[in-house]
């Protein structure tokens, strides 16, 4: 595991902390899930959208590490966990209803599982051809 450089500080809370925090969430989308929008802490870049559910949350925010569930294979899973490219949370923000949560996260590698930064990299959609 790459661990970020000395002066990011990841955030990690205590069990209590996490299971308030995630006890105030929404969990209305599929699978009993929050919507997860991860943002790179610096350059403020999305790199990726996916699905939290309670334990996801908790094993983020107690860890520091980003964990998500993953809707296809029904599981939890750590970021990085076959490709190393993990991300460590810095930030961890509420939106107003409650239903979704960004992460600003410090990643290491790429975040899209087809070997981009992001998985919003196809650019413009006015310059794409469909």
């Amino acid at each position: 595991m790459i661990n970020p450089p000395s002066n990011i500080k990841v955030l990690r809370l205590s069990e209590e902390e996490a299971r308030k925090i995630a006890d105030s969430l929404w969990y209305r989308h599929t699978d009993n899930t929050v919507i997860a929008v991860a943002q790179d802490h610096e350059t403020k870049d999305v790199l990726m959208v996916a699905s939290m559910n309670r334990d996801a949350v908790i094993k983020t925010l107690t860890t520091g590490l980003v964990h998500y569930w993953s809707l296809s294979r029904r599981r939890l899973w750590l970021k990085g966990e076959t490709s190393g490219h993990y991300q460590y949370l810095i930030n961890f923000r509420v939106d107003c209803d409650r239903d979704a949560v960004l992460l600003l996260v410090y990643q290491v590698g790429n975040a899209c599982h087809l070997g981009t930064r992001s998985c919003f990299d196809l650019g413009d959609i006015t310059k794409i051809r469909v």
